[in-house]
């Protein structure tokens, strides 16, 4: 299934506002750092295989750069178990 760009747009919004990172007990919400386009598109290219599983591939895809760049996480190691449930329930009307 392919996003309208309307859509993309509004899953891009609700990931920046409803998504973070959190490291020891600073929650920072992927829309302030930048990841919120990188997840929704990342999303939207995995939609035809489920919420669940997009949810999950797309969080692994995007990589973080830590520390200057020189090194680099999944997203997907820096969110909380719950975030997985949210990206799941951000993607479900799209899957």
């Amino acid at each position: 299934m392919s996003l309208t760009a309307q859509d993309l747009e509004d899953l891009t919004r609700a990931i920046a506002d409803r998504l973070y990172v959190q490291v020891a007990s600073w929650h920072l919400y992927l829309g302030d750092a930048g990841l919120a386009d990188t997840l929704a598109c990342e999303c939207a290219a995995r939609l035809d295989q489920g919420a669940s599983v997009c949810a999950r591939q797309a969080l692994e895809a995007v990589q973080v750069p830590i520390g200057g760049g020189g090194t680099r996480l999944p997203l997907a190691r820096l969110v909380p178990p719950g975030q997985l449930r949210d990206l799941e329930d951000l993607l479900q009307p799209y899957a």
